[in-house]
């Protein structure tokens, strides 16, 4: 009979919206359990002030990072140097230097860690990856993500310290990697400000990506979120894939339910996110199962470290990109 690893013990390092998100499913996780929590109250865990004082604790496997981006890297480093396994939420890090440094710890430390790019466990995103080889090598590609201005503007309080690209386009950036199975050699991008900054948050509205990838085909990434709330959902998503024998759309905005009231008529999300019969299920669930599944087995996750470095580095290209008005290649 094969002998199981007992249940992962988790610490979740913020407890905001994401960590919230956390907390539902891995409180439902059958071989994971929650055994700490750092500075507010979340899932009947112990909470410790710091995240220091919870990494040593000796409670904990594994840490659940859901700080705002520009925090991610300290915490990994020192997850990673106590031995522990780490699941990040996206992007990985907002510079390259923290992401070499995070990758360095995480790989010298032997531990299993992962970014949580969730698309990846989309099913229309998962069946596009299996539809790659027919429609030949890629030509050109353009992801759009973007959010009503009830994001940065209310739901995160840290918008001015971040901005659409990296909020947004990390995700769509990890997503055609994957699908091209290449990586991007140089960006050009450009930035409006205006709308945010009016409201005191020095933040652009928009930003958009050229993109090259090393095997000569292109893409474009477009981030937003002044979309009026009146939107039908939060989120406006849309990818489309080209390839010399073919051409795939995606588009995420309609998933399968529509709900009419007299004060709105919306889409409600489903395939990242939802509950069937009180457990939680969706491609979060399935991404964050994939994280658990390998920490307790040692497994390579599917996404890689490495390839979450290269998504902050086509970042941080294009954002060197905004600020010199010129191409620029990407670390």
């Amino acid at each position: 009979m094969t002998h199981l690893p007992p249940k992962l013990r988790i610490g979740i390092i913020g407890t905001g919206i994401m960590g919230r998100g956390h907390a539902e499913v891995l409180a439902a996780h059958p071989d994971a359990e929650i055994t700490a929590v750092c500075r507010k109250p979340l899932a009947d865990a112990p909470v410790f002030p710091t995240y220091r004082e919870l990494i040593g604790s000796g409670r904990v496997d594994a840490v659940s990072i859901t700080t705002p981006d520009h925090l991610h890297a300290d915490m990994m480093v020192a997850a990673a140097e106590a031995g522990l396994h780490i699941l990040v939420e996206k992007p990985f890090t907002t510079t390259v230097e923290d992401a070499d440094r995070a990758v360095r710890a995480i790989r010298q430390a032997g531990v299993v860690a992962m970014c949580l790019f969730n698309h990846r466990w989309v099913p229309a995103y998962a069946q596009a990856k299996d539809q790659m080889r027919v429609i030949g090598e890629p030509v050109v590609g353009y992801a759009r993500k973007d959010d009503t201005i009830y994001v940065p503007t209310e739901m995160i309080g840290w918008a001015d310290q971040t901005t659409c690209a990296w909020f947004l386009s990390s995700h769509d950036i990890d997503l055609l990697t994957w699908l091209y199975d290449d990586h991007v050699a140089e960006v050009f991008a450009t930035a409006r400000y205006g709308k945010l900054r009016d409201r005191g948050i020095d933040t652009p509205d928009a930003v958009q990506i050229q993109a090259r990838f090393s095997r000569g085909a292109v893409a474009t990434f477009e981030s937003a979120w002044i979309y009026p709330n009146t939107f039908p959902t939060m989120v406006d998503s849309y990818v489309t894939v080209v390839g010399e024998d073919g051409v795939i759309q995606l588009d995420r905005q309609k998933e399968n339910i529509q709900l009419a009231t007299d004060k709105a008529y919306t889409y409600p999300r489903n395939m990242l996110q939802r509950v069937v019969h009180g457990v939680p299920a969706g491609a979060y669930r399935d991404a964050i199962h994939h994280f658990v599944a390998c920490a307790r087995t040692g497994t390579e996750p599917l996404i890689t470290v490495e390839s979450s470095r290269h998504v902050t580095a086509v970042l941080a290209a294009a954002h060197e990109s905004v600020r010199s008005g010129l191409p620029v290649k990407v670390s």
